[in-house]
């Protein structure tokens, strides 16, 4: 089977279409047949080791335990929509010709036209009304925003500022906070206005002429998908017993302190990553409650020009790479 393989970490043009064996399901495994996976700006970080909200000691533990030279797993991406094509013996939940869509997380192996995953991972059936290439852009975006908004608890009539609305969790997150009664604004750059409105975004604001923090405006919850801000420069912009959530970064316990002190509450951490979430966005998709958004698609074997894409910034919501295997040998 064709394949991307990262041999070292490094720049996008490391990533190379190899010819690699294709698995064998294990006794609990499903073997996916992949027809769509996505770059995600997770993978370019960890493509080549760069978290620029890591210190030099962190990125160190990183290589220690994906690697010093490159990455132990060569095949990486976190994300995908396929159809089983074998089963293993012990497998009960799912069949042969079931469409689902996956996390495959930092066990990675979704830049290829097959991977393995046990059953017991966070896959499901992928929605009914979404292709492949649609339904590919869900699993991590979407529980990300999933875990953010509920974190949130988000009222009806509440108003919710998301930062950095317009990529893979931030188009979900708007769509969700609206979904729950919210008055949303959506802060990205200008470009993404018009995407943004489509999904229900209330209010606009372009990040790169003004700093919301800035204006003479509260918000019930401020959620920060990027992880660019601080809670201290939130504050004033913060409601009464608001809530600010961090994505993409860490929240310290003195300034959880201090929250708590002037009656507000700072989140952060990792999102809370489960088969049953992924089912609920496949239900709030079925509903009509949750869209995506496709910027560009690129075939397996331009991975490389993909992760360039991405790592330029400004991608509008998402970046799927497709797999041909029309021309597989």
């Amino acid at each position: 089977m064709k394949a991307i393989v990262c041999l070292k970490w490094g720049p996008p043009d490391v990533l190379q279409l190899k010819e690699v064996e294709k698995p064998t399901p294990k006794d609990n495994e499903l073997l996916i047949k992949i027809h769509a996976t996505t770059v995600i700006a997770g993978d370019c970080e960890m493509r080549g080791i760069n978290y620029p909200q890591m210190g030099f000691g962190l990125r160190l533990l990183m290589r220690v335990g994906f690697g010093i030279r490159g990455p132990r797993k060569k095949i990486l991406g976190q994300q995908l929509a396929g159809e089983i094509v074998a089963i293993g013996k012990d497998v009960t939940k799912f069949k042969e010709g079931d469409e689902v869509f996956a996390v495959t997380g930092f066990s990675f192996g979704a830049y290829a036209e097959y991977t393995c995953l046990s059953e017991t991972k966070i896959v499901a059936r992928k929605p009914t009304n979404m292709s492949y290439e649609e339904a590919s852009t869900i699993p991590v975006g979407g529980q990300e925003a999933l875990h953010f908004m509920r974190e949130g608890n988000i009222q009806s009539g509440q108003r919710v500022l998301i930062n950095g609305a317009g990529g893979s969790i931030g188009i979900i997150a708007v769509q969700l906070a609206k979904s729950m009664g919210a008055e949303v604004t959506a802060v990205d750059s200008a470009g993404k206005f018009d995407m943004l409105r489509s999904f229900g975004a209330d209010h606009v604001i372009d990040y790169k002429t003004e700093n919301f923090t800035e204006r003479d405006e509260t918000y019930d919850v401020i959620f920060d998908v990027v992880g660019v801000t601080k809670f201290s420069d939130c504050i004033r912009s913060l409601s009464e017993n608001g809530t600010y959530l961090q994505g993409n970064g860490t929240v310290s316990r003195g300034v959880k302190s201090t929250a708590r002190k002037i009656g507000k509450r700072a989140i952060a951490g990792p999102a809370d990553y489960k088969t049953e979430h992924l089912i609920s966005l496949r239900e709030l998709i079925e509903a009509g409650t949750i869209k995506t958004f496709i910027d560009r698609t690129y075939p397996l074997q331009e991975m490389a020009e993909a992760h360039k894409f991405v790592e330029e910034g400004g991608k509008k919501g998402n970046v799927v790479v497709t797999m041909d295997h029309s021309i597989s040998t």
